[in-house]
């Protein structure tokens, strides 16, 4: 891509680590009993000098192994973490799917948290009377609109996470690992809606580990390894590069116990 062509996001050589204790103390009884105890320290490097842009309109998605720094990246897109170096500009409205629970408040209904979402991400009062009936549609939720949130599912929680998020509006629509939970239902659903936002124009990003889906919908693909962009280009070579290093013997000999 041009530096004249459009962009809706531009990552530019961002670096994220994070300060992990070698020794965690999780209670007051540990500070107080030993309060002059020196700590050490370890960078762990999450993201390293990552830089790609996204065009408007475009479905990119994002795939490598666990611990690649998927999720960290699509995160600081988001806003919700801080880079360590490097920019990124993200021209047009975004509506987050980042994390399983963040937003929601367990101890009231889902009504509730679905009134709390939709303003916090922008719809007014008659915007969400409008819209309130197909977000619990969507979700298969009509049954439990007025039960609190700790007693739902993981999937349940899921399937109203991404219901809220793609009734707001937006230009950009950022989604981490939509697909691994929920069953083949909520899956064909959320299919269904990918058709409907790339006909509506919208941007996508997906981080995803459904190889299927990249191969289906996307546009373009990141590879990401040990942090580092390891291929930006063609879904189907994207899974090819992905796939040879998961494959490799130096891999496969990191995974084994």
């Amino acid at each position: 891509m041009s530096a004249h062509e459009p962009t809706a996001i531009a990552v530019s050589g961002v670096s994220k680590a994070f300060r992990l204790p070698h020794e965690r103390r999780t209670t007051l009884k540990e500070y107080l009993l030993h309060p002059f105890r020196h700590v050490d320290y370890e960078n762990q490097v999450a993201l390293e000098d990552v830089s790609f842009t996204v065009a408007p309109g475009e479905f990119f998605a994002v795939i490598g192994a666990n611990g690649s720094g998927k999720s960290t990246l699509l995160k600081i897109v988001a806003g919700i973490y801080r880079q360590d170096a490097g920019t990124v500009a993200v021209d047009g409205r975004l509506s987050p799917f980042i994390e399983l629970g963040v937003g929601f408040n367990s101890e009231l209904t889902a009504r509730d948290n679905i009134e709390i979402n939709g303003t916090l991400l922008g719809l007014t009062r008659t915007e969400l009377d409008a819209r309130f009936e197909s977000i619990v549609a969507f979700a298969d939720l009509t049954r439990f609109v007025d039960q609190k949130l700790k007693n739902f599912s993981s999937g349940m929680q899921v399937r109203l996470a991404f219901s809220i998020a793609i009734q707001v509006d937006f230009d950009i629509l950022l989604l981490d690992e939509v697909l691994a939970v929920g069953d083949a239902e909520f899956q064909e659903k959320c299919f269904a809606a990918f058709d409907d936002l790339i006909a509506a124009g919208k941007t996508i990003v997906l981080v995803t580990h459904d190889l299927g889906a990249v191969s289906s919908y996307a546009d373009r693909a990141l590879v990401l390894r040990e942090g580092r962009v390891d291929y930006d280009g063609s879904p189907s070579d994207a899974i090819a590069a992905y796939e040879e290093r998961r494959a490799s013997p130096m891999a496969r000999a990191r995974s084994d116990p």
